[in-house]
């Protein structure tokens, strides 16, 4: 049984701390867009009338909602099984079976984990054929999407199983220095997987082709010749068979690296707005964002791993959750469910890093196309299509979002051509304009 001392009040506070959180910027959203509905932001007047502004808020309001009764559920679950002693159950199975550290460590981490992934299905499948239905999102059939579900299942069971089985394998044979072989080794597969993404794990789930449209295709390379840019691939992807979302990204690493662009961003842009957006994701390539953020997220692992290894040896992190022994992988995984929830609170700093690469992405685009213009358009119609959230609280934002809220992005892009003198510049100041 869990003692009650100041460990388990520590790993409780934080546990149901960060639940509260979540849950009270959920709400603390939905609240800041009520409080301003039927407001139609300044630049969106053109392509967002009072119609969509009412399908925008009702979207924002049922993914939230869906959001929020998932991590309660999630999290209920996950406390439950810590607290009522079956982690400890599969701890003592696992000695009864005679299981080697690393077999037994696979059983107790994915036993907990497929109980979560079972009880999350429901919320997959509603969010797929109900929501994303509703609001004439999902293009998805029940066989493509069990399909789905079933390859990231194998693909992510896989890897995590071969993450878990290096850890418990360098704890035995290195138990001072596990932490930094361990951090060697899953750094190792991390940056591997970022290489091989576009090449062996995205052509499972969607197709990837060279560009259709012909003409697009000659005035893409025309304007990556004017600005010097060069690029192995720029390939669309058919997102149409599962969703009408639009988008872009860039990914990989090395000769692997690519721009991905939705065939349903293709079929409802113009080609200037399509050169534009695609002008931003090689703003990601030309100012190295991928490495940059890779370097980030490495360097706090390594702090992670190092802080993990401090606690990992002391005697309460056990006799907390009732564990009789000090098997690596039962710290492993309290450690990991603490990481977890503290993570949340480190989100913030993480995501203003990548609101500042995308701001930089934004002005490259303004500089490679010479005007503001271009991009100004196709955010505004990846608004109204996507039905995105045009005034998402400041604190959310702080804590959920990757990219500037559209009305920040809309307010930098107009900020450019306001101070445009000259002609623009692929030289532009980094994202500093809006802060």
């Amino acid at each position: 049984m869990v003692q009650f001392n100041h460990f388990s009040i520590l790993f409780l506070v934080l546990y149901v701390g960060q639940t509260i959180v979540f849950l009270w910027l959920e709400r603390l959203n939905l609240k800041y867009i009520r409080s301003h509905r039927g407001g139609i932001a300044h630049p969106f007047e053109d392509v967002i009338d009072r119609s969509t502004l009412a399908r925008m808020e009702a979207y924002s309001a049922s993914t939230s909602h869906l959001n929020s009764l998932r991590d309660v559920v999630s999290q209920s679950v996950l406390l439950i099984l810590i607290l009522s002693g079956f982690l400890t159950f599969l701890d003592s199975l696992a000695e009864r079976w005679g299981l080697g550290a690393v077999p037994a460590g696979l059983v107790f981490f994915l036993i907990p984990m497929a109980i979560l992934f079972v009880i999350g299905l429901p919320f997959g499948w509603y969010n797929s054929f109900v929501i994303e239905e509703r609001f004439g999102f999902n293009r998805s059939t029940p066989r493509l999407w069990f399909t789905d579900v079933v390859k990231s299942t194998l693909l992510s069971g896989f890897l995590l199983s071969l993450l878990l089985s290096i850890l418990i394998w360098t704890i035995g044979i290195s138990p001072r220095g596990w932490w930094l072989w361990g951090f060697v080794a899953v750094s190792a597969i991390q940056i591997l997987l970022a290489g091989l993404y576009p090449v062996l794990i995205a052509p499972l789930f969607n197709k990837f082709e060279p560009v259709r449209d012909e003409l697009l295709a000659k005035k893409i390379r025309t304007m990556m010749e004017e600005g010097g840019i060069r690029t192995r691939k720029i390939v669309q992807m058919n997102a149409g068979v599962r969703s009408r979302h639009t988008n872009a990204y860039f990914t990989g690493l090395g000769k692997a690296k690519q721009v991905v662009l939705y065939d349903t961003l293709i079929e409802s842009h113009t080609h200037q707005e399509i050169l534009a957006v695609l002008a931003h994701e090689l703003g990601h390539l030309k100012k190295r964002h991928i490495v940059k953020s890779i370097l980030l997220a490495e360097a706090c692992l390594l702090v992670a791993f190092y802080v993990g290894y401090r606690l990992f040896n002391l005697p309460v992190l056990y006799s907390t959750f009732g564990f009789n022994t000090h098997h690596s992988f039962a710290g492993l995984f309290v450690l990991g469910v603490m990481w977890m929830k503290a993570g949340f609170f480190l989100q913030p700093f993480f995501m203003a890093v990548s609101r500042r690469f995308e701001r930089q992405a934004d002005l490259f685009s303004v500089g490679l196309l010479k005007s503001p213009a271009p991009l100004l358009a196709a955010l505004k119609r990846l608004a109204a299509d996507n039905l995105s959230n045009l005034r998402p609280h400041p604190v959310y934002v702080w804590f959920h979002y990757s990219h500037p809220p559209l009305m920040e992005r809309a307010a930098l892009l107009e900020t450019a051509a306001a101070g445009a003198t000259g002609g623009f510049t692929t030289s532009s100041t980094g994202g500093r304009v809006v802060n």
